[in-house]
């Protein structure tokens, strides 16, 4: 069997009626020809959404193919042991045109409940955002269920919800339970469990083409979420150069920010575990033992766990989102 190497994956594009243009104008990825492109799938696993490879012998092969052939040397023993043939993440980019739905995400124990496999932690990185854009995420004060639903009834729930500025590099972690939304500006690097088990609250009054809103899941969102309120929702990390820095970590996934100027070797023999590389700004290569790949802002790339040490060489300054399970 041939070695693995670094692997790349097609994105998969979303037409989203909150969707702008910015994943072909700002990351120069092909989404035509869809006029609203809110989401790019890097690397799923999720049912009839499976990534593809692109690079390499193994072109072609669809994610869950590969760990069903590979197993743990592609994911490392702890993880395959826990997830067998699916892929514990799912990678995309968010570009937001409008405001998404308000909305909040099931934990595990709840989406099983609902006959569904995984619950929804999730976090998002700050690519890109205009001066005014915002997000909500959380209660700005501790509610309840009764405030909340008088509020919603009365189309005033955003009275009670947190509202944050974004800015490039910005990091807020969503866990399971924690209302959101996020604003018109914003152009996100999302990671999160693999699940797409969302609960709309609040969809702005939108209506398509026909003058149907979407679906709302009120019954379920109340179930879902947590109203504490918490001091910060916005996380904080040392923005150090050319060095690895530890952001979030929980028990679904680790992420770590990487900036470069210089290159950086890394030596990944002891983790156990594959690591997904996100490039969210500039362009530069990944050498590994077995040859070099380039990356550059918007796309990610799959390191498989057998694989020891890999090398960064930024062509210009190169920001990485380095993400794992333990």
């Amino acid at each position: 069997m041939n070695n693995l190497y670094p692997l790349k994956f097609k994105p998969i594009f979303k037409e989203k009626i909150w969707g702008g243009q910015r994943i072909k104008d700002v990351l120069g990825m092909d989404s035509s020809p869809l006029p609203n492109c809110g989401e790019a799938w890097l690397i799923s696993s999720v049912k009839d959404n499976v990534s593809v490879v692109e690079n390499g012998y193994l072109a072609g092969n669809e994610l869950n193919e590969l760990i069903e052939i590979y197993m743990d040397d592609l994911l490392g023993e702890k993880v395959f042991a826990k997830h067998k043939e699916d892929f514990p993440l799912l990678i995309k980019i968010i570009d937001a045109d409008d405001w998404l739905s308000i909305q909040v995400h099931p934990d595990d124990d709840l989406a099983r409940k609902y006959q569904f496999s995984n619950g929804k932690t999730e976090m998002w990185y700050v690519m890109h955002s205009e001066e005014t854009s915002q997000l909500i995420s959380g209660f700005k004060r501790e509610s309840n269920s009764r405030e909340y639903m008088e509020l919603l009834e009365k189309k005033q729930l955003q009275e009670i919800l947190n509202y944050e500025k974004t800015g490039k590099g910005d990091i807020f972690f969503m866990p399971a339970g924690r209302i959101h939304s996020l604003g018109p500006g914003n152009l996100i690097a999302e990671i999160q469990q693999t699940s797409d088990t969302t609960y709309r609250i609040y969809d702005w009054d939108r209506v398509d083409e026909n003058g149907e809103g979407r679906e709302l899941h009120l019954k379920r969102a109340m179930e879902a979420i947590d109203f504490q309120a918490e001091d910060t929702y916005r996380t904080t990390y040392s923005k150090k150069m050319n060095e690895t820095v530890e952001a979030v970590s929980c028990p679904y996934f680790t992420t770590n920010v990487i900036t470069l100027t210089k290159p950086l070797g890394k030596n990944l023999e002891s983790m156990d575990t594959f690591v997904v590389y996100i490039c969210t700004e500039g362009k530069g290569t990944i050498t590994y033992g077995g040859g070099e790949l380039s990356i550059k802002a918007g796309e990610s790339c799959l390191i498989p766990a057998e694989l020891e040490g890999l090398m960064f060489r930024p062509q210009e300054k190169m920001t990485l989102l380095e993400v794992y399970v333990i």
